[in-house]
């Protein structure tokens, strides 16, 4: 297959990065699944490797690569169906947003680690009672002479269990209104007094995916420790979202190809009826119809990549391709998932790991109703 967005290099990383998580993932995904989370040490290999920060210069022990790498690999982890590894967060999130708004000093102390798989990063938004709204906010971050006082608590983190960084979305300024006061204040987690970690929670899907509670019971971190300006976390958020909301239509294309070619495999060698599934003309319909939205959404996907490359994707666009290519994602394995019948029920087949796992690409990254407001908020 070919992209718009890589070049020969790109699809060389891109067929790396996939053979890594062949050989270094997939394999150990049970022992995942039961742990809740991966290993660390999968961490310091993809690292070692150069998966992790390909996108970030090098001057900060990053890949000196662009964007598209970062998409390549992203693409090439979502091929194989593994979804334990956070490097999507951890790369595609934490990475850009202390590459964006962090001082030198905060460059230089926390990426190179990053890069290497040495830290593992988080950022810690949704909270127990606001979800995707950033207006009801109660984790505060209050200076005291040099520090700030952390208090609140924070759910549904990805990476959370293992991160030795975690950007947490607070307000500095409790008493402004509405997303005023919200700041990005990164906690140091590595024998930090009152950071702690709850469970590691019990999810639908994505069970080998570090995702947990956190609780800040007043943690104090250092002024400098400031990711850009106080009071200007929303906005800053708001610049790294189409980023994030991208990432996830890529991982969502990527699934939607990988299903089809498991399913298009699956019922040209599973007899019935005196012939294959796959001799059936409802089957070869159903089929047809995935590959239609399949082409569809990496069409759009592929022009989001070159446009985001470019900086030029717009905040609509970017919700326009979250919330249409995870609910297109989410009806191709379906009726890719009902032409397995009994298997497609069945925990070892990927088709089956894909329903569960892929469900929650409608919810997190903002809910896929809140991307329709905002695309009508521009019409």
């Amino acid at each position: 297959m070919t992209y718009p967005w890589a070049d020969d290099e790109t699809l060389a990383l891109m067929d790396m990065a996939r053979k890594f998580f062949l050989t270094e993932s997939v394999p150990h995904r049970e022992k995942a699944e039961a742990n809740k989370h991966v290993d660390r040490e999968l961490w310091r290999k993809a690292g070692s490797v150069g998966l992790l920060c390909a996108g970030i210069s090098e001057e900060y022990g990053g890949g000196g690569g662009t964007l598209a790498h970062e998409f390549a690999i992203l693409t090439a982890q979502a091929s194989t169906g593994d979804t334990g590894f956070g490097n999507s967060v951890h790369t595609g999130i934490c990475a850009h947003y202390i590459d964006a708004y962090g001082t030198e000093e905060q460059k230089q102390r926390w990426l190179p680690g990053m890069a290497s798989g040495d830290l593992v990063a988080a950022i810690a938004m949704t909270e127990p009672g606001c979800g995707s709204d950033l207006k009801a906010l109660r984790t505060t971050a209050i200076q005291d002479g040099d520090e700030y006082v952390l208090n609140g608590s924070k759910t549904f983190i990805t990476n959370g269990g293992q991160a030795d960084l975690v950007i947490v979305v607070c307000k500095t300024d409790p008493a402004a209104p509405g997303v005023s006061g919200v700041s990005l204040v990164v906690v140091e987690t590595q024998d930090q007094p009152g950071y702690s970690v709850g469970r590691l929670l019990d999810k639908m899907g994505m069970h080998a995916s570090d995702t947990a509670e956190l609780f800040f019971d007043n943690v104090r971190v250092p002024v400098t420790n400031l990711l850009g300006q106080a009071g200007r976390g929303f906005h800053q958020t708001m610049q790294q979202l189409p980023q994030e909301r991208l990432i996830l239509a890529v991982i969502g294309v990527a699934v939607m190809e990988a299903a089809l070619a498991e399913t298009v495999e699956h019922t040209k060698n599973r007899e019935a009826f005196g012939g294959t599934l796959f001799d059936l003309q409802n089957t070869r319909f159903v089929l047809a119809e995935c590959a239609t939205l399949a082409k569809v959404a990496r069409t759009f996907v592929d022009d989001c990549v070159v446009k985001h490359c470019r900086g030029e994707l717009d905040n609509s666009t970017a919700s326009m391709a979250k919330w249409w290519v995870t609910e297109t994602q989410g009806q191709v394995v379906d009726k890719c998932q009902q032409l397995f019948g009994g298997y497609g029920f069945m925990w070892e087949y990927p088709i089956t790991r894909m329903a569960a796992d892929g469900r929650v690409q409608r919810i997190y990254g903002g809910a896929n109703e809140l991307m329709k407001e905002l695309i009508a908020r521009s019409l």
